[in-house]
């Protein structure tokens, strides 16, 4: 099970064997894995070795420990999404195999708030397109909110096909190509969106805000999400840069 001649680490391989027993039926009932002194025996590694495995395992949500009770898998918390995927929350799941649908859609002009405003620099009573989304499964069961407005110059209309991919569809039909994004993610009560989501009132949400740029750093879209938290995670992969 573990090759200590190979050039693989050892506490990748300890990884791995780790990963392959989380995938077990049994584990995943509730079966508490094997402790850490159990596992370094087992496999002829060190206790260190396997807590480096198990501490990545528990980083990523798939492991949970309680000191004095044992480790188990984790409760799996629904669909995730990464930064790498802030372009394409449609496109995202159907790589993963899941099929979303827009649940509702509806397209209004509007007078923006100060933050948009503020954002896209225009004035006060400059009415902005605003495109609401609800996504969820295809039994109904929702999955999360959207919110977004386009900045005027653009020129997207209510009449655009807006079940598309949203920037697909704003590159091919007005060239805009969108580069980057600035996000603010926080916590809250679903309040009046409970309804539309199908949560109580104070039932806990991700909120994500977005500000979205062109490849010439100009504002193209201002963007808020509000996902269920028991339907989905919003996951960050960090690598340290060198120095």
């Amino acid at each position: 099970m573990i090759d200590h001649n190979s050039k693989l680490p050892l506490h990748v391989q300890v990884e791995d064997y780790l990963r392959r027993l989380i995938d077990m039926e049994k584990f995943k009932n509730g079966v508490f894995l094997p402790k850490e002194v159990e596992l370094a025996n087992r496999l002829g590694v060190s206790r260190n070795t396997v807590r480096q495995a198990t501490n990545k395992l528990e980083n990523e949500g798939l492991i949970v420990r309680k000191k004095g009770v044992g480790t188990r898998v984790a409760e799996k918390r629904g669909l995730k999404t990464g930064l790498d995927h802030w372009y394409s929350f449609t496109q995202e799941m159907q790589e993963k195999g899941v099929l979303v649908t827009n649940l509702q859609l509806k397209v209004e002009w509007t007078i923006p708030d100060e933050t948009i405003r503020n954002f896209f620099l225009i004035d006060e009573d400059k009415k902005v397109l605003r495109l609401s989304k609800l996504k969820g499964e295809e039994s109904g069961e929702p999955i999360v909110y959207f919110e977004s407005w386009f900045h005027p110059r653009i020129g997207v209309s209510e009449k655009d096909e807006f079940n598309r991919p949203l920037y697909a569809m704003l590159e091919e039909k007005y060239g805009v190509v969108v580069l980057r994004s600035s996000e603010n993610i926080s916590a809250r009560s679903a309040g009046p969106l409970g309804k539309k989501l199908k949560v109580d009132a104070h039932f806990p949400v991700l909120f994500r805000e977005r500000f979205v740029y062109d490849v010439g750093n100009r504002p193209v879209e201002y963007n808020i999400g509000y996902y269920r938290s028991d339907k989905f995670t919003y996951n960050i992969d960090i690598k340290k840069g060198s120095f």
